[in-house]
């Protein structure tokens, strides 16, 4: 039992380290980048969300609300999300080259208030190297295309006409 509890032990500090290397990038036409760092995240309020797995069952994840992390930017919120804002759109690219794209007004907690969050954990453990470090999920979407695993950055545009 001594070996196995060994081998768990570096498993158990692969995964930290892992998810301690997480970093999302944040980026707005008005300002510098906004980069978080695992430590940071961990510093924000989590909440949990599920979603359903492939077999029927309920998966938890925890995580930060896209709207907080969005916030911490200088994205405009509340009653500030009228007119030009309602063209602003959020690009979330993983590392795989995967992209989804929100709009700000369904993000926006008098608007749409859509419950997104970028996940750090599942069931109380980090991500693995196939979901993480960091994870969009979308609760509220029927079907997982919006769920962006191994999220890297978030690019926060406003349509010029």
């Amino acid at each position: 039992m001594r070996t196995g509890s060994r081998f768990g032990w570096s498993l158990l500090l692969c995964v930290c380290a892992a998810a301690q290397g997480a970093e999302l990038t944040v980026r707005t036409e008005s300002g510098p980048a906004l980069v978080l760092k695992a430590e940071d995240l961990a510093k924000m309020p989590h909440e949990t969300v599920s979603v359903p797995a492939p077999d029927g069952t309920r998966v938890a994840y925890e995580g930060v609300r896209l709207r907080e992390i969005l916030l911490r930017a200088g994205v405009p919120r509340g009653k500030n999300v009228r007119g030009k804002e309602l063209t602003t759109y959020i690009l979330a690219k993983a590392r795989d080259g995967y992209q989804a794209i929100f709009s700000l007004g369904e993000i926006a907690a008098d608007l749409g208030n859509e419950e997104i969050v970028v996940v750090d954990s599942r069931t109380g453990k980090a991500l693995d190297e196939k979901e993480g470090p960091l994870r969009l999920i979308c609760p509220n979407d029927s079907a997982g295309a919006r769920s962006v695993r191994m999220l890297e950055s978030l690019d926060v545009v406003q349509l010029q006409r």
